[in-house]
This record gives C-alpha cells, sequence and structure tokens, in this order.
C-alpha cells in the first residue's frame, strides 16, 4: 500500500469513528433531541455523493470510510426519528 492511500485509510477511518460516541450517546439517552434533522439528512447525502465519487475515481479509502460513515449517521438518523415521536408522546402525558 502506498503513503497516500495509507494516509487516506487513517483519515477515512478517525472521521469515521468520531461518530461512534454520538451513536452511543444517542442510544443511551434515547434522545437526539439536540441534534439537527436538516444537518444529519444533508450530511447522509454528501456521504452518499462521496461514496458515489469514490466508486467513479475507484479510491477504496473514500468508498470504505464514507460507507461506513453512512452506516453511522444513518443510525443516528432512525433514533431521532424513533425517539422524538416518543419524547413528544412523553411531553403531551406530562402536559395532561
Amino acid at each position: 500500500m502506498d503513503t497516500i492511500t495509507f494516509i487516506g485509510f487513517i483519515a477515512g477511518g478517525l472521521t469515521t469513528i468520531s461518530f461512534i460516541p454520538q451513536v452511543v450517546k444517542t442510544a443511551r439517552t434515547r434522545s437526539a433531541r439536540d441534534l439537527s434533522g436538516p444537518m444529519l439528512l444533508a450530511f447522509l447525502i454528501g456521504l452518499a455523493l462521496w461514496a458515489l465519487y469514490g466508486l467513479q475515481v475507484g479510491s477504496t479509502p473514500i468508498i470504505a470510510a464514507n460507507v461506513a460513515t453512512i452506516v453511522l449517521v444513518g443510525a443516528i438518523l432512525v433514533m431521532k426519528m424513533r425517539f422524538n415521536g416518543r419524547e413528544r408522546e412523553c411531553t403531551t402525558e406530562a402536559r395532561s
């Protein structure tokens, strides 16, 4: 493996694992209220486009990092949708 590919894997790995603490915290607290849904969606679309770009130029580090990050950001988005609905129900019940 050449140096630039190695750097690509390290960079992609670090940016990808940076989402793991957020996934864990969101799952543990069952709250994603402070996370912006539109930002997460825009980021997810950007990741998909980067992965497509990586496929077109044949860059394994770009493909791997973006596909892995898509999974993590997708998990956060799913939890946000699921937990926000539950948070609204709890708030409504508390007001009753």
